[in-house]
Formats: C-alpha cells, sequence, structure tokens
C-alpha cells in the first residue's frame, strides 16, 4: 500500500535571531509563508496552514505556485524530512525525496563512486546499484571523467550525473522538485524521456515545477499553493487555468495556428 495523508499538518519555523530585516527576508526566501504576528517572544515563520491531503497508489499531481508559496516545504512535509508542528503527516510506503540533485554526493570522491553513495542515499540497496553502474555511465556520456573526483566536474557534467542516478531507481513514493538546469538541450530531452520512465515505476508521484509542458506530460492532478495554504486542489486543466489565469491547452493550440 502506497499513501500519504495530511490532517490539518501546519508547519512553523521559529527566528532566534530576528533583530535584522535580512535574516527574516533570508528565512522566507527558502520556505514561504507569512512572520507571526502574535505575542510571542521567538517570531515564527508559519510555513504551511492546515495541510489536508490524501494522495494514494497511482496519483500523479503537479504541486504548482509562485516561488515562497510553500511547495518545497510541502514537499519535505510529505516525504518525513519535516516533522508537523500541528496536525498529523502520515506516510505509506518508501519515499524518494528529489528536492535538490546534489544532495548525497562527495566532491572528493570519483563520479562512479558517487553513484553508489547517491543511490544508497535514495534508499536503493549496493547490490541494486552495482547493477545499474554501467548503464548509467552510458547515459551520463561522461565517459573518463567517472573515475575523477566530483569537483572537477563542471555544473553541467554535475547535473548529467545526478540525473543519470534518479532516473535509475525505482521509488514507490517520488517526491520531485524540478531541478533540471545547466545541460544542453539534447540531454535535457534525453532526461526528460527518463523521468517519464521513471515516473511511470513510481507508485505515486508529487512534482513541483514551473514547466506547464513538462507537468502536462508528467501529471493528471494538481495542488495550487499560495501563503503556505493549498488554495485549490483538481484536475490538472483545472487547476492550471485558475493558476494561471488561462488555459495553457488553448494556448498551445492558438501556438500551432
Amino acid at each position: 500500500m502506497v499513501r500519504i495523508e495530511t490532517r490539518q499538518a501546519s508547519v512553523d519555523f521559529p527566528i532566534f535571531d530576528a533583530k535584522t530585516r535580512s535574516l527574516k527576508k533570508a528565512v522566507l526566501g527558502m520556505v514561504g509563508g507569512n512572520i507571526s504576528s502574535d505575542d510571542r517572544k521567538v517570531p515564527v515563520i508559519q510555513a504551511l496552514h492546515d495541510i489536508d491531503i490524501t494522495i494514494e497508489e497511482g496519483d500523479r499531481v503537479a504541486l504548482v505556485g509562485h516561488n515562497g508559496a510553500g511547495k518545497s516545504t510541502l514537499l519535505r512535509l510529505l516525504s518525513g524530512i519535516y516533522a508537523p508542528t500541528s496536525g498529523t503527516a502520515h506516510i505509506e510506503g518508501r519515499v524518494a525525496p528529489v528536492f535538490d540533485l546534489g544532495v548525497g554526493m562527495d566532491p572528493e570522491i570519483s563520479g562512479y563512486e558517487n553513484i553508489m553513495i547517491r543511490g544508497l542515499f535514495l534508499g536503493m540497496s549496493r547490490k541494486q546499484m552495482e547493477a545499474r553502474v554501467d548503464e548509467i555511465a552510458d547515459f551520463t556520456e561522461l565517459g573518463d571523467f567517472l573515475a575523477m573526483p566530483l569537483r572537477t566536474y563542471s555544473t553541467g557534467m554535475r547535473v548529467r550525473l545526478a540525473l543519470g542516478v534518479v532516473t535509475s531507481i525505482d521509488p514507490e513514493i517520488l517526491l520531485f522538485d524540478e531541478g533540471i538546469g545547466a545541460v544542453d538541450a539534447a540531454f535535457l530531452e534525453k532526461a526528460r524521456d527518463r523521468l517519464e520512465e521513471l515516473v511511470k515505476r513510481a507508485g505515486l508521484l508529487v512534482f513541483a515545477s514551473h514547466s506547464d509542458e513538462f507537468l502536462r506530460r508528467l501529471c493528471t492532478s494538481a495542488i495550487w499553493m499560495e501563503h503556505g495554504r493549498v488554495k485549490q486542489r483538481g484536475g490538472l486543466r483545472e487547476v492550471l487555468t485558475a493558476y494561471k489565469g488561462r488555459d495553457p491547452w488553448l494556448d498551445d493550440a492558438a501556438s500551432r495556428t
């Protein structure tokens, strides 16, 4: 059984040194939400408020909203990285959180060694990763660089390596915050094809992205986050139209005529 359920779940972050406005701005930039204005001595970032959602096996959910709306914080709540300050969050199934493509990688060891470490970080066994090393190496197109320390890689090369590992796993719960950036267009398209295959293998998907085209390829429903709350949930087209103020499907049709 693969399932995530939250009931009245909220996440707060206390700020223990809020004397400078720059600190408050920095924290808000990371988690979104609002700074509380009650009488508590320690200011609190109210990042998520009363989140009531159920995501079940087979669901493919897009997470949309402006920067700072709470999408990344919600993904971390759904993964178990953040515990709710109030309310509950219940997770059934093995979670593969893909928030930062560089997490779990060591700059001082080789690409091959990082393939193993990153795979273990994502919940795979050593035996499973050993069986995938050659296929991942072939996908990255990094050749002899895989025997060199990660610190010698360019940003684009690191993204290639991380994507090779991420798209080789077999997740039950895939929580993905789009982080595909410094790679050439041809490789990006190749990675997207592998991501589609990854999604097909996952029990459920929650995917935060600003790309309508990518969301439409991978998702069937959506959650719109605003100021740390769920503003709307429903079918992908319905929610994207409400969020964008226009129908992206009609925009595409118009662009083709």
